[in-house]
């Protein structure tokens, strides 16, 4: 029972009366914060791998960003603009950011007193072996676009949506103006009346219309997908490989029997058409589960920004009501706290904070990450002299400083245990992620 009174409401509890404050009530049913609702399922491990991938894509943007520039090198002053990207909010300094990576940027004034960023000698050869390992890849990334296009409803999705996941599946810098053209065989570019140009499907591979957990699962289905018995696929009966914290054992009897009958009951592959599917049923959201696992597959660290899933409801037929599901289904999927945007982890992936399987992109990642720390002083800047060229990097010079950088340790303050004493969302407190702020 539930009275209101003022601000205050009166509830009972294994036949006790308390008063609660309607702020308090609210995150106890209703409240839409991930840092709330998963409060007492919190994956330690993950949230570290969460800090770790958020530090080392900062750090990437900024070394695509001189990349792309003519001399690779640019105004400090400029990169305020990305402030944003890089998740830098005022008052803090681009320039302090960019101190303490002094392995991969180095700082320099020139003759006007105008500070300019540019990379190190490792940087630039940290970025020659990115373009091997991405074009090494590429094939990879090729099949994985195609097979996100196959499940689509139209076959086809934006090309401006499919650019959001381009370092998700490894895709190269001129993703949207060379690399797409690079596969006809596999998809073309089209532009709608309305100018939207779209990636669209041009054959149909049986071949890739098995999902991973099939290929994992059933015997005689390889990765080259042979062992297919038709060419369209329908509704599959494979559970989901599960992972659920270590302590969920106290109360997995609860839930055993709703596990089981989702791991049972069966579901539509995400390569068959969805169109007949009753949003809000069972069917619906399972197969909305088998949409988002194949998703995380194809990612190199098998974790994909959320809101960057929302994009597709429509093309991919998902249930409007998305963050319920992740943080439903705890044993498949993680949400964790740390950032403003949150991501999606595929928890049978991981041990612990680690991938399982790395890809040769995630190794690169990992290398870059091993030279970004913190020192104990900041450098001293120079005029470059009269005579100097200012062309390039050879008008620009800098007094390095001998301090040594040690290495960035991820640490993050474990405040709590993965304790389930409460049940798992239900429909009465669903989220949209859309709403989250």
């Amino acid at each position: 029972m539930v009275m209101m009174m003022g601000k205050w409401w009166l509830g009972r509890i294994r036949g006790r009366y308390y008063y609660h404050s309607e702020f308090l009530i609210r995150w106890m049913t209703s409240s839409k914060r991930v840092q709330d609702r998963s409060k007492k399922k919190r994956v330690h491990d993950l949230e570290v791998a969460t800090e770790k991938w958020k530090i080392v894509s900062k750090i990437i943007y900024l070394m695509e960003l001189l990349k792309q520039e003519p001399e690779m090198v640019i105004p400090v002053r400029s990169l305020e603009q990305h402030r944003r990207k890089i998740n830098l909010p005022k008052p803090h300094r681009i320039s302090d950011f960019l101190h303490k990576t002094p392995k991969l940027f180095e700082l320099y004034k020139d003759q006007k007193g105008v500070l300019w960023c540019g990379m190190t000698p490792k940087a630039e050869d940290l970025m020659e072996q990115q373009q091997r390992v991405i074009e090494d890849h590429s094939d990879k990334a090729a099949e994985h676009v195609t097979r996100f296009l196959m499940m689509s409803v139209e076959k086809r999705l934006p090309l401006e949506k499919i650019a959001h996941f381009r370092r998700d599946f490894g895709l190269s810098l001129d993703f949207r103006v060379n690399w797409v053209h690079k596969y006809p065989q596999h998809f073309k570019v089209v532009k709608a009346f309305d100018g939207i140009e779209y990636l669209e499907l041009v054959s149909w591979n049986p071949e890739w219309a098995i999902t991973e957990v099939e290929k994992k699962l059933v015997r005689g289905v390889t990765e080259s997908g042979s062992g297919s018995e038709s060419e369209f696929p329908g509704v599959l009966s494979l559970p989901f490989p599960l992972k659920f914290p270590s302590n969920y054992k106290r109360v997995y009897r609860y839930y055993a029997e709703k596990i089981l009958h989702f791991q049972e009951m069966s579901y539509l592959s995400p390569y068959a058409d969805a169109h007949g599917l009753k949003a809000g049923s069972l069917e619906f959201d399972k197969r909305a589960v088998a949409v988002m696992h194949e998703l995380l597959s194809f990612t190199i660290e098998k974790r994909l920004v959320t809101d960057h899933l929302t994009h597709f409801r429509w093309e991919l037929v998902m249930p409007q009501k998305l963050m319920r599901l992740l943080l439903k289904h705890c044993g498949i999927f993680y949400v964790p706290e740390r950032g403003k945007r949150f991501s999606v982890f595929l928890t049978e992936a991981y041990e612990g904070s680690e991938l399982i399987e790395k890809c040769p992109l995630v190794l690169w990642k990992e290398n870059v990450l091993g030279l970004v720390g913190y020192r104990g002083r900041k450098k001293k800047f120079e005029v470059c002299s009269e005579g100097s060229d200012m062309e390039g990097h050879d008008g620009l010079v800098l007094d390095q400083c001998d301090s040594e950088m040690g290495e960035l340790h991820v640490q993050i303050e474990q405040t709590g245990t993965l304790d389930y004493e409460g049940p798992l969302p239900g429909d009465d407190s669903e989220m949209n992620v859309g709403e989250i702020s």
